[in-house]
Parts: C-alpha cells; sequence; structure tokens
C-alpha cells in the first residue's frame, strides 16, 4: 500500500512540477506549487516523518503560498512574453541533462541490492519532544520570527500601495 501511494504522490508532484514550468498564467503556476507542496506533505507522512507533514502543510502549502498568490494578485502580473532561449542553453543543456540521466540510471541499477539500507540511529525523536523544544526552549525565537514575518508583509503592503 505504501508503494502505491508513494507512486501515486510522486507522479504526482512531478505532474505538478511539470505543469508549474509549463504554465503561462502565474495564478496557475502557483496552485501547480500547492500541489506540489501537499504532495510533498504525504511522501513525509509515509515516510513517518508527522511532524514535516504537518510542517509542510501549515508553512509551505498554506502561509508561504497564500503569501505568493497575494505578490502575484498585488503585482497584478498579467502575461509574460515567451522567448526560445539561446542557442548555447541547447547545446549545452540537452546533452548534460542525458548524462545526467544515464548516470542515475547507471547508478540506479549498479548499486541497487545496496540501496535503502542506510539507517539513522537508535534513537528516535518523537513530535512531543520535538514541539518541547521548539515551544519551550526556543519559545523567543520562534515568536520574534513570526512577528518579523509579519512586519515584513506589511511593509510590503505599504511600498506596494498606490498612492491617490
Amino acid at each position: 500500500m505504501h508503494l502505491v501511494l508513494f507512486i501515486i504522490f510522486g507522479g504526482l508532484c512531478v505532474a505538478g512540477a511539470l505543469n508549474l514550468l509549463f504554465q503561462r498564467h502565474p495564478i496557475n503556476a502557483a496552485l501547480s506549487l500547492i500541489v506540489v507542496m501537499s504532495s510533498l506533505a504525504v511522501l513525509y507522512l509515509l515516510l513517518g516523518a508527522e511532524f514535516l507533514a504537518a510542517a509542510q502543510v501549515i508553512v509551505y502549502s498554506g502561509a508561504i503560498m497564500v503569501l505568493f498568490t497575494f505578490v502575484i494578485m498585488l503585482l497584478n502580473a498579467g502575461r509574460e512574453d515567451r522567448t526560445h532561449g539561446s542557442k548555447a542553453a541547447y547545446l549545452v543543456g540537452i546533452p548534460g541533462a542525458a548524462a545526467l540521466f544515464a548516470t542515475l540510471v547507471y547508478i540506479f541499477l549498479s548499486y541497487r541490492t545496496q540501496l535503502g539500507g542506510a539507517s539513522i540511529g537508535n534513537y528516535l525523536v518523537t513530535t512531543s519532544d520535538l514541539s518541547r523544544v521548539l515551544f519551550r526552549d526556543l519559545l523567543l525565537p520562534f515568536e520574534v520570527t513570526s512577528v518579523l514575518i509579519l512586519v515584513a508583509v506589511l511593509g510590503a503592503v505599504v511600498l506596494a500601495r498606490k498612492e491617490h
């Protein structure tokens, strides 16, 4: 079941990333990025990292992407001019991507039996341990960071406001 979910959400993540690259409208690109971030949260959940999955949904899929969407709407970004790229990028990029793909295929096929044998040790960090450190020992830096983000958002709104 884990393998099936991994394949589904891994494919959804790759499809969202490709849609992000080929999207012409900025709002649609931001929505594709939300799909990628949410799929990554499910992949983290499959790995057993519940806190990281929750943080991915709350921080990245929620707060950061709302901020991106807000900035895109604030800038009123329309369509972009389409360029065909440089010939140097095609001459270097396509063979480079093919070489990288061939190297990865070689590594995965030749070391197939050795993959997946890594361990992180005997110590297990639970969500309660992590939250205790975050909200007791590091409470002041956590709150200062949230206030700084709030001030930065308010400053961006004030700077972007049009004078009448």
